[in-house]
Order: C-alpha cells, then structure tokens, then sequence
C-alpha cells in the first residue's frame, strides 16, 4: 500500500461520509427502539463529542424523510396533507 492510499484510508476513518452517517444513525435505531431517527442522532453526537448542527449536511435524503415523519408522528411539524405509509 502506498502513500497515498494509506492516507486516503485514515481520511476515511476519521471523516464521516453521509452513507455511513445514514448507516450508523439506522444502526443506533436498530439497537433500541425506543431510539427515534431525531433522538439517535443527538445520541451519535454525543457519542462523537461533535454539535448536532455539524451533520446536517451528512444527512441523505431517505434518512431526512425518515426525520421528517418522526417529527410529524412526535407533532414537532405539522403533519403533511399526504398520507404517510408506515414503516
């Protein structure tokens, strides 16, 4: 292995990139379910001793309309006029 793929690999580990976000987030979710998508967030947070405002641009698309309908079931947003297919 040379250089640059050693350093490329310890960039990898020391920065998250949104697929892994996502997986570690579905992870945490998975291990409790008493853990929402909101809540397993703030605890991956603290768990890495980072600001919960530094992810918001590691977070994709499914896992922000996985937010979203928890927030709309936790009645912190107001539900949408379109129906929401249980998960």
């Amino acid at each position: 292995m040379d250089q640059s793929e050693l350093l490329h690999k310890e960039l990898e580990k020391k920065f998250t990139t949104p697929e892994k976000f996502a997986e570690e987030i579905e992870s945490i979710v998975r291990s409790d379910s008493s853990y929402t998508y909101i809540s397993a967030i703030i605890e991956y947070c603290e768990r890495q001793g980072i600001d919960v405002e530094s992810v918001v641009k590691l977070i994709p698309k499914p896992l922000k309309e996985k937010l979203k309908n928890d927030a709309m079931r936790l009645n912190f947003i107001v539900k949408s006029k379109r129906g929401i297919l249980p998960i």
